[in-house]
C-alpha cells in the first residue's frame, strides 16, 4: 500500500502538469512573431514538473517494497523553520516593489540559505549575487520581464545596477 501512494503522488502531479499546458497555448496568441509568448515559461515550467514527476514515478515503482535504499525515517518537522520560511517569502513578495528585485531577491536568497542549513558567509553572499545576477540576465535581458524596481532611490540604484551590468 504504502508503495501505490508513494508512486501514485508524482503520477497525481504528471497527470495536473499535462492537463494545464494547453491551457498556456492560449497566452501566446499575443506574442509577436519570432518572440516567446506570455506561456512559453509557464509551459517550460509545466513540462519541467511533468519530466521530475515523470522520474519519480519511475524511480518509486522500480524501487520494491523493503528493498534497500527505502526511504530513511524523516526529521521531525520544525514548525519554527516552516513558519520562518513561510515569513521570507511572504517578505519578499511585500519587499519587491519597495527595494526592487535585485536587492530582494539577494535579501531573500541569502536568508533562505541561512535558514537552510547554510553556515559558510562567503559562500552565502557568493550564492546569493550570483543567482540574483543569472537571473536579472534570464528575466529582464533573455525574456524582457518587466521586474520591480524599487521606490524612491532605490530605483536609481537598481537602474544603475543594470546599466553596470549591461542589462539595458
Amino acid at each position: 500500500m504504502e508503495r501505490g501512494r508513494r508512486v501514485a503522488a508524482p503520477l497525481l502531479g504528471l497527470l495536473l502538469a499535462l492537463l494545464l499546458v494547453p491551457d498556456t497555448l492560449a497566452l501566446d496568441r499575443v506574442a509577436r512573431e519570432g518572440q516567446f509568448g506570455p506561456g512559453f515559461w509557464p509551459r517550460l515550467a509545466l513540462l519541467g514538473f511533468a519530466a521530475a514527476c515523470a522520474v519519480k514515478a519511475v524511480g518509486e515503482a522500480r524501487r520494491g517494497p523493503g528493498a534497500a535504499g527505502a526511504a530513511a525515517p524523516r526529521a521531525a518537522l520544525s514548525w519554527v523553520r516552516l513558519g520562518a520560511g513561510i515569513a521570507l517569502v511572504l517578505g519578499y513578495v511585500a519587499a519587491l516593489p519597495l527595494v526592487g528585485y535585485p536587492a530582494a531577491t539577494a535579501a531573500f536568497v541569502a536568508a533562505f540559505m541561512v535558514l537552510a542549513g547554510a553556515r559558510a558567509p562567503a559562500f552565502v553572499a557568493a550564492a546569493a549575487l550570483a543567482g540574483t545576477t543569472a537571473l536579472l540576465y534570464l528575466f529582464v535581458k533573455v525574456v524582457y520581464l518587466p521586474l520591480p524596481k524599487g521606490a524612491g532611490p532605490l530605483e536609481a540604484v537598481t537602474l544603475w545596477l543594470y546599466r553596470a551590468l549591461g542589462i539595458f
